[in-house]
Order: structure tokens, then C-alpha cells, then sequence
């Protein structure tokens, strides 16, 4: 079997916030010194798939830096290893100037699955966080002779309106399709996984499915309704989609738990990344850190209680941290206080103030449905000023200076 596998990383995830103003969500950090599409780069290499293309549109600067020449994930090879395929505007007479969807990211490619000459093309979400050999899927669509096979896992009725619901019979044959249907009788989920036969996808996109925008809402249910041969494979282990800013934090803050489900510390399946030469975490005589991640190159002289500290973070003497994730590069200043905080990159929050003060619940005024639980998120190299109180579902933009004018931020707002 030769197999290409193909990432899709262009989407612009606006219920992520101020993570996603200047970043595409696979790029976004998890975990401290992880990217998030890292964990479908190291599912590929532990899988033994060294023939990649990350297909990229929406700000890929930052992921275009992460992925490089693939070296973290063994990726830079002669043949095979991985290739970033960047959008371009259509020629005239194709349907639209730019990719729209996560089908026509893939029509726009099919020269290049064309010049791999292979049989087999897996289509994976470049922003889903999950440990997962894909061989035995593989295996299993190919023993099934299936134009198409969907990665599927089990899930509460309540959480079907966000998923793509299949039904199957005995063999495993799809039967049903429903894209985030409000009721179902199904309880596999699509997993945004598909494996293809490749002449039956190059087939569908450029007849009958010629102009279909994604795989979930056009692909899939066209090929079930026109009789082709589609199966679902299920997996049981720990999957994640990390596309609001709650579940990003509670992904984030499940790495904690003493038995986390996501287990980072596996020799036998390592989450491989693009790592800074950085100088070992340092914990001061006066530190004290809970439950929390330090990563390389941070120097904590304060506390930190359920927390993740990045990569080259500091946390100064007389700082409290708790609940909360700051990312690479961030100065927590003296005498500061964060609760319950998202923090980006290289920001500065300033002496003596505290980021998620106060019991207020108001839901923040621009994004109420996805910030309404007492988060705070202050932007990529953002500063708060020294003395200023912050409260909950705030937003501080990337690279903005607060005034301290009045001395606080009233929850809900947006900045």
C-alpha cells in the first residue's frame, strides 16, 4: 500500500479567540512546549508514514516556522518526508479564487497526489489532539476493498450536534450519515478522519463531487447516497477537538491530573516537536509550584498552583499563578496574580496586578456563548500595566498596551 497523507491546517477557528489572531489553531501551543498539529505529525512517523502534505491558507506564517523541513519528526527525507502545500488563487474558470473548504483544499492538490503515485490518501484534521496508529485502520480499509473508511469513536447524545454522526451495520459498512444533526439515534462520532482509495477520491472531485466544499457536509453523505463502498473503524482512546477556548483550557488542565487521559510520558509513543535550545526549568529558594508542567527554560521564584508554564516564562518572586496557562516567553511580575488565565506568547503582565479578579460573572460582550465561564485571555505580547485589576471573560488583543486609566477592566469586556 503507498499512502500520502494529507493535513488540513487552514481553517481560522474565530470561538479560539485572541489564540487564533495571528496563528493558525494547529499551531496554537498545548502542553507547554507542543504545537497541536504535533500530535498527527508524531501519529503519522509512529505509524511508520513518512509521505506528508500539510495543506495551509489561513495565517500559516507560524505553523510554516513549527513544521520546517519536518527534521523533529523525521521528516526531512529525499523521498517522501513532508511538504507544505500553501494556497493560491485559481485560474480562471475554477470555481472560486481560494480554497473554501476542506474538499476543495484537496481538489487544489490533486496534481500533487497525481505526481506520488499512490493508492491510498489519508485525510487528517491538523487541530484535533489524540494518540492513534493508523495502521490497523489502514489494514482494515484494505481488507474491506472500501472507497472510503471513517475514523469513528462513541459519544454522549448531547455532544452529537458537533459532530458528523454515522451509522453502521455489522460489518461495519456505513448506512447513515448525518453532519451535526440537532437528534440522532447514532452514537459514532467522525473523528475527521478518512482514509481513501485514491482513484475513488480524484474520481469524486473532478466528476460527480466536482463542486463539493468539505468532506463532512459534501464528500461523505454524496459518495453514501451514489452506492460507493464506505466504512467506519472505530477507536476508543483519548480524542480531542481543542476548537473553543473551554476546551482548550480543560485539555490543557487535564494534562494535570495524576493519571492523565492523554499520556505525554509514553517511551513507547513519543509527541515529537520543534524544541529551543533552552536552558533547563529553574525553581527559586522561595518557589512553590502544585500540580503544575514548568517547561524548558522557565524560572518560577513565586507559586504556581494547576498550571502550565512555558517554555522560557518567568514568574517572579511574590507572583501567584494558578489555574491558569502562560505561554512562552510570558513575565508574570512581581506581587502579580493570575487565576483561571489564558496568557499568550511574550507578554507582560505587570507588578502587582491581577489578571481574573473578582467574582463577576458577566459572559464577555463580543463572544458570550464562548467566553462566559471566568476565563481571561490576554493577547501575544500584550501589557498589562503594573497595579491594574483584570477581570473574568476578558480579552486583552495581541500587542496591546492597557491603560491603567481607573485601575481595572470590567469583566466581560473586550480590549
Amino acid at each position: 500500500m503507498r499512502i500520502l497523507a494529507m493535513i488540513l491546517a487552514g481553517g481560522s477557528s474565530p470561538a479560539l479567540s485572541i489564540l487564533t489572531a495571528e496563528r493558525a489553531e494547529p499551531s496554537i501551543p498545548f502542553g507547554g512546549k507542543y504545537r497541536i498539529i504535533d500530535f498527527s505529525l508524531s501519529n503519522l512517523i509512529n505509524s511508520d508514514i513518512f509521505n506528508v502534505a500539510v495543506l495551509t491558507q489561513y495565517k500559516p506564517r507560524s505553523l510554516n516556522d513549527h513544521i520546517g523541513n519536518g527534521k523533529p519528526w523525521d521528516l526531512d527525507r529525499a523521498v517522501g518526508g513532508v511538504r507544505l502545500l500553501q494556497p493560491y488563487v485559481s485560474g480562471e474558470g475554477e470555481a472560486g479564487a481560494w480554497q473554501r473548504g476542506t474538499a476543495d483544499a484537496v481538489r487544489f492538490n490533486l496534481d500533487y497526489i497525481a505526481e506520488q503515485r499512490v493508492d491510498t490518501v489519508l485525510i487528517l484534521a491538523g487541530d484535533h489532539i489524540y494518540k492513534m496508529d493508523y495502521r490497523p485502520m489502514l489494514r482494515f480499509h484494505e481488507e474491506s476493498n472500501a472507497d472510503c473508511t471513517i475514523g469513528v469513536r462513541s459519544v454522549s447524545p448531547y455532544e452529537a450536534h458537533r459532530f458528523g454522526m454515522v451509522g453502521a451495520d455489522s460489518s461495519g459498512r456505513v448506512t447513515r450519515f448525518e453532519e451535526k444533526p440537532r437528534r440522532t439515534l447514532s452514537r459514532m462520532a467522525s473523528m475527521g478522519i478518512y482514509v481513501f482509495k485514491g482513484s475513488a477520491l480524484v474520481d469524486w472531485l473532478t466528476g460527480p463531487g466536482a463542486g463539493d466544499v468539505d468532506f463532512g457536509r459534501h464528500v461523505v453523505p454524496g459518495m453514501l447516497k451514489a452506492g460507493q463502498a464506505m466504512y467506519a473503524h472505530g477507536f476508543d482512546g483519548y480524542w480531542m477537538d481543542a476548537g473553543t477556548v473551554q476546551a482548550y483550557w480543560e485539555a490543557n488542565m487535564a494534562l494535570l491530573a495524576e493519571t492523565p487521559a492523554l499520556d505525554l510520558y509514553d517511551p513507547d509513543w513519543v509527541i515529537h516537536t520543534r524544541s529551543e535550545q533552552l536552558a533547563p526549568a529553574f525553581t527559586g529558594a522561595a518557589a512553590r509550584v502544585e500540580g503544575s508542567l514548568l517547561c524548558d527554560g522557565c524560572q518560577v521564584f513565586g507559586g504556581v498552583t494547576r498550571s502550565i508554564i512555558g517554555p522560557g516564562a518567568v514568574v517572579e518572586e511574590g507572583a501567584e499563578v494558578s489555574d491558569s496557562i502562560i505561554m512562552n516567553g510570558t513575565v508574570i511580575s512581581a506581587g502579580a496574580r493570575v487565576e483561571r488565565s489564558i496568557i499568550d506568547k511574550r507578554a507582560q503582565v505587570g507588578e502587582g496586578s491581577i489578571v481574573g479578579w473578582g467574582n463577576d460573572p458577566t459572559p464577555n460582550r463580543v463572544m458570550p456563548n464562548q467566553l462566559n465561564t471566568g476565563l481571561t485571555l490576554i493577547g501575544k505580547r500584550a501589557q498589562v500595566p503594573a497595579g491594574l485589576k483584570i477581570g473574568r471573560n476578558v480579552v486583552i488583543r495581541p500587542r496591546v498596551v492597557v491603560s491603567a486609566d481607573g485601575g481595572e477592566v470590567a469583566s466581560g469586556e473586550t480590549l
